[in-house]
C-alpha cells in the first residue's frame, strides 16, 4: 500500500464569531488562494505541525479550536491528506513575504468562498461555522506508558514513565502549547506527574484524578469546574467515565493519548482523540 503523504494546516480566524475574518494566503509559486499547511517534519506530530506551519507561512501564532474535516487529494501520483483546525488568531503581527506565501488577506467568509481556488477548502468555511467557533479546550490526557503494573513491586502511585512513556511525554509538551492551557492538573500518581511536567513543572494534584480515589461524581464535577484552557492528566480506569460524563461521549484513550474536548461554558460541542 502507498504511503499516504500527511500535512497539517489551520483555518486561522480573527474578530467576531459570529462574523470572523479568515486569513487567506496567496502562494507565487502555485498562483493560489488558500489556507496556510504544509507537510509534516519526520516524528512531528500533526497539531504541532499545524501551529509551525501557521506560524512559518503567515507569522501568526494560532491558537487551536476544533479539528475541521481532513482533505484527501492527488499530489504528485500520491493520496495526499491534510489535516485542518479552526484557529484563533493570538495576536496581530504584520505579514512579511516569505519563500512560500508572497500575500495575506483576511476576508469575510462569504468573501473566501470566491477568492479560494480549490472547490475543497469551501468545505472548511462550512465546518468553521457549523457548532460555536469560539470555544475552551480541554485535554484529557492518559500517563504514558509506565511498564507493567504486574512488574511493579512497589506502591503502584510511584511506579513512573519508562523510556517509551518518557517520548510521548515529550511529544506532549509539544502539542500542547496549541490549546494555550491555563490550569494543568494531574493525578497524584508519579507517572501522571512525570507526563505533564515534560510540558511544566507547575502541575497541581488531586486525588479525585487517582485510580484509588476517584468518585463517579466528584471526580467530573472537579473537572466540569474548569473554566479556563486545561490540560488534566489521569488513569485508564478514571477518563473513561470522565470524557462520559462531561460529553456523553464513549473514548477509551491508550497511554499516552489525549482527547480534546472543545467547551462553551460547561457544554461540549465536540470530541477528539489523538495519539502521541
Amino acid at each position: 500500500m502507498t504511503e499516504i503523504f500527511r500535512a497539517a494546516g489551520a483555518v486561522v480566524w480573527r474578530g467576531d464569531a459570529n462574523n470572523p475574518e479568515v486569513a487567506l494566503i496567496h502562494r507565487d509559486r502555485y498562483n493560489d488562494w488558500t489556507f496556510p499547511k504544509g507537510k509534516l517534519k519526520t516524528g512531528e506530530h500533526m497539531i504541532a505541525a499545524a501551529v509551525r506551519e501557521v506560524r512559518e507561512e503567515t507569522g501568526i501564532t494560532a491558537h487551536l479550536g476544533r479539528a475541521l474535516p481532513p482533505i484527501h487529494y492527488l499530489f504528485k501520483g500520491r493520496l495526499k491528506r491534510v489535516d485542518y483546525w479552526a484557529a484563533q488568531m493570538a495576536d496581530e503581527v504584520p505579514f512579511v513575504p516569505n519563500d512560500e506565501v508572497d500575500a495575506l488577506e483576511w476576508v469575510s467568509i462569504a468573501d473566501a468562498r470566491s477568492r479560494l481556488t480549490y472547490s475543497w477548502d469551501g468545505g472548511l468555511l462550512h465546518a468553521l461555522t457549523a457548532v460555536p467557533l469560539r470555544t475552551v479546550p480541554l485535554v484529557l490526557i492518559r500517563h504514558g506508558s509506565a511498564g507493567s503494573r504486574q512488574n511493579w513491586k512497589g506502591d503502584d502511585d510511584l511506579r513512573p514513565l519508562e523510556a517509551e512513556g518518557y517520548v510521548q511525554a515529550v511529544t506532549l509538551a509539544q502539542v500542547l502549547p496549541a490549546y494555550r492551557p491555563e490550569v494543568l492538573l494531574s493525578s497524584p500518581s508519579l507517572r501522571c506527574v512525570q507526563t505533564m511536567e515534560a510540558f511544566s513543572t507547575g502541575v497541581t494534584t488531586d486525588p479525585l484524578l487517582s485510580e484509588r480515589h476517584q468518585d463517579a461524581d466528584k471526580t467530573p464535577a472537579l473537572v466540569n469546574g474548569i473554566t479556563v484552557p486545561a490540560a488534566v492528566c489521569s488513569h485508564g480506569k478514571v477518563l473513561p467515565h470522565l470524557i462520559s460524563a462531561l460529553s456523553g461521549v464513549d473514548v477509551h484513550l491508550r497511554k499516552g493519548a489525549f482527547a480534546v474536548l472543545h467547551r462553551v461554558g460547561t457544554r461540549t460541542v465536540s470530541v477528539e482523540r489523538y495519539s502521541t
